[in-house]
């Protein structure tokens, strides 16, 4: 997507900004004013920043000192403060290494094409490119992952709907989740939370189940 002066964004690496609950999460410049689309896209885009790559001490101590409500999102980040507080960097490493990468495959392929199809780089990610190429959305040059990695599916889903893609409608966030993330997120999510390796990744697991739930429960309401 262009911003306004004629630029594309490129997703993988978003400017920082702090959320309210003191969490960094990555997000560009926030456009839209509905508070309702602004935690959803604080909530994906911690998702985001989670699964692309391994969290940093200060993001460890920023989400083991949450102290979030009482709903079901405040108790799923409840689990997450207190995964937060029981690991530490080196075995957080070793943790996303045996989950995501691993000798020869990781525990998990975190790609849409793999759970809509059994392969990489098959039909999920040309449609994927294709719209991304008409939202004018990129990944960044430094990104190695192919497009429809969960990380990024859920970077640029937050970057639709607080704007910081550009000027894209709520509609048009709703459509992208609906067509490259709901299909298989949920079971990404489900299988993370009771993956072997998993003990932080397993509170991730649990906050992303929530939120697919969350998004799918919302898009059966009748339009307002």
């Amino acid at each position: 997507m262009e911003d306004d002066k004629g630029r594309q964004i490129r997703v993988g690496r978003r400017e920082r900004t702090a959320v309210a609950d003191g969490v960094e999460a990555w997000r560009g410049t926030v456009r839209r004013a509905d508070p309702v689309d602004g935690e959803r896209a604080q909530l994906f885009a911690l998702l985001g920043r989670l699964l692309a790559d391994v969290p940093d001490a200060p993001l460890l101590r920023r989400l083991a000192a949450l102290s979030p409500d009482a709903s079901p999102v405040g108790q799923a980040l409840r689990g997450l403060a207190a995964a937060a507080a029981a690991t530490s960097s080196t075995a957080l490493e070793r943790e996303f290494f045996a989950l995501f990468i691993g000798v020869g495959r990781g525990e998990l392929l975190p790609y849409a094409s793999y759970y809509r199809t059994g392969f990489l780089h098959e039909r999920p990610l040309a449609d994927l490119r294709g719209d991304l190429a008409r939202l004018g959305i990129a990944r960044a040059p430094d990104v190695a992952e192919p497009e429809d990695h969960i990380a990024f599916l859920c970077e640029s889903y937050a970057g639709l709907l607080d704007g910081g893609l550009g000027a894209a409608t709520p509609a048009g966030a709703d459509a992208f989740l609906a067509r490259h993330i709901q299909p298989w997120a949920g079971r990404f999510f489900a299988d993370l939370e009771r993956a072997e390796a998993a003990r932080f990744y397993r509170a991730v697991g649990a906050l992303g189940r929530l939120a697919m739930e969350i998004e799918a429960a919302a898009a059966e309401l009748p339009a307002g």
